[in-house]
């Protein structure tokens, strides 16, 4: 596993975030790729989904889309800023300002616990697993999207590690890959992205 990204000013990035094709969501094909991903990963019934490490609120405002009610968390004042208003009038959302590996929200609240692309940056990986699993009602899941990124210097977490360490922490593990579908990315892409939704 390698990680990075613990002393990254996210703030700094709010503003140029959403040009990436799968952090804007603004090319309706990849809007669309992601909404049938989490329509597959999120339970069909509205439930309450924590989204880790939020951003700018893309993939919050798919989930609320969805009919869940969705609690954003992100570190970055500025990307709280541009969530709250991607989110404008939706009445089961709320953004919270936080660190997503010590989420200021209650244990045992959520159906669905989800993060994409944050795990790799937060020290203390097998740590901080084992505080969002308690964060999941019985039942409940988690939709983490990872991957390892870059093929001269690659960061990230492999995704047969996050699965073994996920293992014992939760009753069911499943690992699906990603990186063959260039409509999630906006294009070809040939490091590792995927996606491991753990049941508890």
């Amino acid at each position: 596993m390698t990680t990075s990204g613990e002393s990254v000013d996210w703030n700094a990035y709010a503003g140029s975030f959403d040009d990436e094709p799968d952090h804007g969501l603004r090319d309706p094909r990849v809007r669309d790729a992601w909404a049938a991903r989490l329509a597959e990963w999120l339970p069909e019934e509205a439930g309450d989904v924590v989204d880790l490490g939020c951003g700018t609120g893309s993939l919050a405002l798919l989930v609320a889309q969805r009919g869940h009610r969705v609690t954003g968390v992100d570190s970055a004042p500025r990307m709280l800023e541009l969530a709250r208003r991607k989110l404008a009038g939706w009445r089961d959302a709320e953004f919270l300002l936080g660190d997503a590996a010590q989420p200021p929200v209650e244990a045992g609240a959520y159906d669905v616990v989800l993060a994409r692309h944050v795990l790799w940056a937060l020290p203390d990986t097998e740590a901080v697993l084992r505080r969002w699993v308690s964060l999941v009602r019985p039942g409940g899941r988690l939709v983490l999207v990872e991957g390892v990124w870059g093929e001269v210097s690659p960061a990230g977490i492999a995704g047969a590690w996050l699965t073994e360490a996920l293992a014992p922490l939760v009753a069911e593990v499943r690992h699906e890959p990603l990186s063959g579908d260039a409509r999630l990315w906006g294009r070809e892409v040939r490091d590792e992205r995927y996606a491991v939704v753990a049941f508890t």
